[in-house]
């Protein structure tokens, strides 16, 4: 571990298996409070890369409870925008869902926003507290089911008090929405930066994930936005390219950025219920996603 923080002080990219052999000391228990601080500050301050955050995920899912199922997606984005808008990956996962889609979604409750995937549910009067087998029999039935991460990544609470002390985000923030434990093929990615969107995709491109959008927007959102370009990079069969989305050449007519904004659960299930009633076209272009 030496060796790296002393390549990562010289602001010098580790590869994938150097940062490999961290993070499983890291989720093993076998790496000091000063060490993990060290490493994920180091880290942050370089910048991270697409090697490190696919070792940092590969780690993550060896560690994690399994949930076996075939063919799914996940909707699970980094979040941190900053915009507070309304469960746009939870409200979408419902959608596929409906759509006859698998939908493997991996989320937790509310750390940067006020409503979380997992209080959003709650309040839809979904169990987010289901072990790994009963979420595979909702998917598998149901076409959804919710993996609350807690419940299946118990290495982190090593590095819970650190990240804490640490107050800012680290690759943590960056790993934790593609360690789904279902091992997804598919996903759709929201990013808080677009610094993030080419990363992302090579890195779940080294991850063997066969088709993924990263998507931003130009208004700063972490979706797909009604109101700006939307840039997306493209994970297709080991191919990368990159798209935009135009809603004007959509001709989406929408009344405006405060339809979107969420506040807490009751609120933020309520308008799920709304999209689903046909009563809010804001959230509803906004919550249609490209299924692959």
């Amino acid at each position: 571990m030496e060796n790296s923080l002393k390549k990562l002080k010289d602001k010098i990219d580790l590869n994938f298996n150097e940062t490999k052999d961290i993070f499983i000391k890291i989720m093993n228990g076998e790496a000091s409070e000063a060490e993990m601080q060290e490493f994920l500050t180091l880290l942050s301050n370089k910048g991270e890369v697409s090697s490190e955050i696919a070792a940092g995920v590969f780690v993550l899912r060896e560690k994690s409870t399994r949930v076996n199922v075939e063919n799914a997606i996940d909707t699970c984005g980094t979040g941190g925008d900053g915009k507070n808008t309304l469960n746009i990956s939870t409200a979408s996962a419902l959608l596929l869902a409906s759509m006859g889609i698998k939908v493997a979604k991996h989320g937790n409750k509310a750390v940067s926003s006020k409503c979380g995937s997992g209080d959003v549910l709650e309040k839809l009067n979904i169990d987010i507290n289901l072990d790994a087998k009963s979420v595979e029999n909702n998917i598998n039935k149901l076409n959804f089911g919710f993996m609350f991460a807690p419940n299946f990544h118990s290495a982190m609470k090593y590095v819970g008090p650190v990240r804490k002390k640490i107050g800012k985000r680290t690759i943590f923030n960056m790993i934790g929405p593609l360690s789904s434990p279902a091992l997804v093929k598919k996903q759709v990615v929201g990013v808080f930066d677009k610094r993030l969107l080419n990363i992302f995709a090579n890195a779940l491109k080294e991850l063997e994930i066969t088709n993924a959008w990263i998507v931003n927007s130009d208004d700063g959102l972490d979706e797909i936005s009604p109101y700006a370009i939307t840039n997306v990079c493209q994970l297709k069969n080991g191919e990368i390219s990159n798209i935009l989305i135009n809603p004007a050449e959509l001709k989406i007519n929408t009344n405006g950025f405060d339809t979107i904004l969420g506040k807490d659960a009751n609120y933020n299930s309520q308008k799920i219920i709304d999209v689903f009633k046909g009563e809010d076209k804001d959230f509803c272009f906004v919550i249609s996603v490209c299924t692959f």
